[in-house]
């Protein structure tokens, strides 16, 4: 069964964050607050881990595709070949925010992810997720996790998540409600950005 941690975004304790990542390094699949919809993730490197959450999702993990969870973009390099000015701009003006940029992959993503020709770049404005993946050391993959409810496509109360969820994964964290409308997705791997879907953030990053 799944442990249930509150963590306060203001202030994120570094003794429960670090309880967070002791269960990632161990293969440990979580679902944790971001600046959208809660999401289910576990560390990129974990190959245990990764093939986990394909069978939740039901998916091959060579045809998953899942958003990287990064703090910031200082380490972009690793995971995406060289970007040129203008989407570097986008990048600053968007992130953190409620955003995936699909960019071109880099030849040095982890094994799992090597064919992959492109990645879903994703800083979320939540100091949890941040947090986590800062002292991790990399990025955590991300899925959202859906609902099967008519009305409501996401789930926003961290205890509804928990019942549903706790024999699936390892850690709940309780960081407050979350919002039901997903990020949204632009492709910036093609000449012009193409918008894969509209979320929460709005399209003016682009001009």
């Amino acid at each position: 069964m799944a442990k249930f941690i509150r963590i306060y975004e203001e202030n994120p304790e570094e003794r429960k964050i670090q309880e967070v990542v002791t269960i990632l390094k161990g293969g440990g699949l979580i679902i944790y607050p971001t600046d959208t919809v809660y999401g289910l993730g576990c560390d990129i490197t974990n190959s245990r881990a990764l093939e986990k959450i394909a069978r939740i999702k039901g998916v091959k993990l060579a045809k998953a595709n899942w958003s990287f969870i990064c703090a910031d973009l200082s380490n972009l390099s690793d995971y995406v070949k060289q970007i040129d000015t203008a989407t570097f701009k986008i990048l600053k003006r968007a992130f953190p925010g409620p955003y995936t940029f699909i960019l071109p992959g880099s030849t040095n993503l982890p094994k799992d992810f090597k064919r992959k020709k492109t990645v879903g770049i994703r800083i979320p404005n939540n100091t949890i997720a941040r947090t986590i993946v800062q002292t991790l050391g990399h990025p955590i993959v991300s899925t959202s996790i859906y609902d099967e409810d008519d009305v409501l496509e996401y789930t926003t109360d961290p205890e509804l998540i928990f019942e549903k969820w706790q024999n699936l994964v390892d850690v709940v964290i309780d960081g407050g409600y979350g919002g039901n409308i997903a990020s949204t997705v632009i492709d910036l791997s093609t000449a012009e950005p193409q918008v894969i879907r509209e979320g929460l953030g709005t399209l003016d990053v682009l001009s």
